[in-house]
């Protein structure tokens, strides 16, 4: 059992971390946590995925050498948010500690351990995972104020068209006790028109997924006016997807820069009950994917795309089982060609999701490694942008209930 002291102590490192951090910078927080842990005699360095999330880099750039995600011990960790020992020639025992935001995995806090310190202690570990999930929110909350933390973020520059769209988005995963959404965006440095977006309020999940026409700062802007137009309509209280969808028609018509639209997927889903209503306005349909097999295309619910009058539909509902995941996709997966013209097609893209539920894989993880099969694809020059949203709805105590009537 812990003793008196030990808890006096922890307490007193996240007691420091938390009063330092109110006044320190993104580029301040490596040296308040690794100030904090000195006084149980650990050490701590931080490091930020980078937003191809392929390299993990010290915080400050510059104070060690960056780490790959793919085939070293902290990719692991970061990429099954599991703590993980190693070893270090100098260090000696070292924990590479998941660093996250709720669930929204920023990277990962290697501490180095006291001489004789047993690196698979649970009680030590739990104390770890503690201080960097605090370093992860307190990451995420120093974003906004700053260039330091999105500056190290970056292996490559960003155009314009994708500082826009990075600043729109909310964070890549979302999680709560019977649902995980999560999305990745290629090519991060140079996505222009794609874009996604989800809320999740009292039991009930909005998710879309858009794909504005053209491939330039112009296509952002008519994003950046749908995702408006969608939250205005959703935060006034509308719930209904046609009413919504059409509020984003206006706005783009009367606001959008010139003769554009954008394609999109718009869907509600009751967390208790597993019923998913949607509309698909122009754009590919989600496939359904259970027991970790595709079990259909949703390919109800069709409207023009947002930004085009025309006849309105009514919104499809479909009924979910406990375990089973959505995936919304943007054409420019499944149209990334190879070098002999052969695209990536819709299925290949639904058998390396029906391999990675069978292995078990994240949601998280399952997006990551898929966005990157799909550049490796095309040879890492993708021609347009790739766009992936996934929804696992897992209840842990679920309700039935019959479907609406479609609307």
């Amino acid at each position: 059992m812990d003793s008196e002291l030990e808890q006096r102590q922890w307490w007193q490192v996240v007691a420091q971390i938390i009063e330092e951090s109110h006044t320190a910078s993104g580029d301040d927080l490596p040296r308040v946590i690794a100030e904090a842990v000195s006084l149980v005699g650990l050490t701590a360095q931080m490091y930020l995925v980078d937003l191809a999330q392929r390299t993990l880099w010290p915080i400050p750039k510059g104070s060690g050498g960056a780490v790959t995600v793919e085939g070293s011990l902290a990719g692991r960790a970061f990429q099954f948010v599991k703590i993980l020992a190693g070893t270090d020639p100098d260090a000696g025992v070292v924990l590479w500690v998941p660093m996250v935001d709720g669930t929204d995995r920023l990277g990962v806090l290697r501490m180095g351990l006291p001489n004789g310190t047993d690196g698979d202690d649970p009680g030590l570990r739990q104390r770890c995972s503690v201080v960097a999930g605090l370093a992860g929110h307190l990451v995420a909350t120093k974003f906004p104020y700053g260039d330091a933390l999105h500056v190290a973020r970056r292996s490559t520059p960003l155009t314009v068209d994708a500082e826009l769209l990075w600043q729109l988005l909310p964070p890549l995963t979302f999680t709560s006790r019977d649902l995980v959404i999560t999305a990745v965006l290629e090519p991060h440095d140079r996505v222009g028109g794609d874009g996604f977006d989800y809320a999740v309020d009292k039991g009930v999940a909005f998710c879309g997924l858009f794909d504005a026409v053209g491939h330039d700062l112009q296509a952002g802007l008519t994003t950046a006016v749908a995702l408006a137009a969608i939250r205005n309509a959703r935060r006034s209280g509308e719930h209904d997807l046609s009413v919504i969808a059409r509020r984003a028609d206006a706005e783009i018509i009367a606001h959008g820069p010139g003769a554009r639209f954008v394609t999109a997927v718009l869907a509600r889903l009751d967390t208790s009950t597993g019923v998913l209503s949607y509309l698909v306005a122009g754009h590919p349909p989600p496939l359904l994917l259970r027991a970790n097999r595709s079990v259909k295309a949703l390919q109800y619910g069709r409207r023009v795309p947002l930004g085009v009058s025309g006849r309105d539909v009514g919104v499809v509902h479909e009924h979910l089982e406990p375990g089973d995941r959505l995936l919304l996709y943007t054409d420019g997966i499944t149209e990334a060609r190879d070098a002999h013209g052969r695209s990536f097609g819709t299925d290949r893209l639904i058998d390396f999701a029906e391999r990675s539920g069978a292995d078990g894989l994240p949601a998280p993880e399952t997006l990551r490694r898929l966005a990157h099969d799909v550049l490796e694809h095309q040879k890492g020059l993708l021609q347009d942008d790739a766009t992936l949203l996934m929804v696992d709805w897992r209840p842990v105590n679920p309700s039935v209930a019959p479907l609406p009537v479609t609307e």
